[in-house]
């Protein structure tokens, strides 16, 4: 299971003993608040902590210090106007704080969001568990062939077989080595952060990512598209979800203008323009690479 006994009952002690506060909350995110969502095989994601709500998106975009005579609808005005103009700073204003178990080349994809406090559960003091990412059959796929950093045709039958066979073998030899390489039975052994250096990528870690609503928005607009890396892409899911209860306003206009929503070129703009006065445009006259073209057409056929 994703949680240990004790990490489930650390959850259950900290929901029977809720304290009254003065802050805003959210009923949304208090509901998801402590406990986890299973990800993966092994993984889960789970809120320890958040600040803010729509109403402070709104507060600090206003400088102001209650609500007023404003409305609800006047605040979703508002949160959409930001978002739709690229306002940063009043999403800056509400916070999460996650608790993430994840395999390491899922982590070390995800770090690179550099706008986020990381501490990561250490290897140099601690004993690593035996757990690994194994993928179900259906998400074990070749390499694509139009896209040097992703996916193609799923494999089957015997190949698929092998592949898997392969990822389980490995995984447990060097956890295997892992664990005769450690100070143990009488044996002088290796030190754990040295140790660590033999285990596979696939190997689960830990840590707790605390960030900002706006810079969340920015790590789920491409990790939770579907172009993303499945693995990633489940864990965004995830935190959608949450994010979707705690700040439903803003994550609506996020939905809309950001992953629902298309930005244009100088030079896909002058396209759709000549298309629309009736022109025949094609990509040798567009003034697009063949990158470009192919991600329009994609969209605008």
């Amino acid at each position: 299971m994703p949680l240990t006994p004790d990490q489930r009952a650390e959850i259950e002690a900290a929901r029977a003993h809720p304290q009254p506060t003065l802050r805003a909350v959210s009923p949304g995110m208090e509901a998801h608040l402590y406990r986890a969502h299973e990800v993966l095989d092994h993984g889960f994601i789970r809120v320890i902590d958040y600040m803010g709500d729509d109403a402070a998106i709104v507060q600090a975009a206003r400088v102001s210090y209650g609500a007023g005579t404003k409305h609800v609808s006047n605040d979703e005005g508002l949160i959409r106007y930001l978002m739709r103009h690229w306002h940063s700073t009043p999403f800056e204003m509400c916070e999460i704080k996650l608790h993430v178990k994840l395999p390491v080349f899922v982590a070390r994809q995800w770090i690179r969001h550099r706008t986020a406090n990381v501490n990561e559960y250490s290897a140099r003091y601690s004993i690593l568990d035996r757990e690994f990412y194994i993928p179900a059959p259906e998400h074990l796929a070749a390499q694509s062939t139009v896209n040097n950093q992703g996916r193609g045709e799923v494999l089957s039958g015997a190949e698929a077989a092998r592949v898997l066979e392969t990822l389980k073998r490995d995984a447990a030899t060097c956890f295997d080595h892992y664990e005769e390489m450690l100070s143990q039975d009488g044996q002088q052994g290796l030190a754990r952060e040295l140790a660590r250096m033999n285990l596979p990528m696939n190997t689960y870690t830990q840590w707790y990512w605390k960030t900002d609503l706006h810079n969340l928005f920015h790590f789920l607009r491409l990790r939770a598209d579907a172009h993303a890396q499945y693995e990633i892409q489940v864990y965004a899911k995830a935190i959608a979800e949450c994010v979707k209860d705690w700040v439903p306003l803003a994550y609506a206009a996020f939905e809309d203008y950001r992953m629902g929503g298309i930005t244009l070129s100088a030079k896909a703009t002058a396209l759709l323009k000549r298309r629309l006065a009736g022109e025949t445009v094609g990509q040798e006259d567009s003034g697009m690479s063949k990158g470009e073209w192919r991600e329009f057409v994609e969209v605008w056929g």
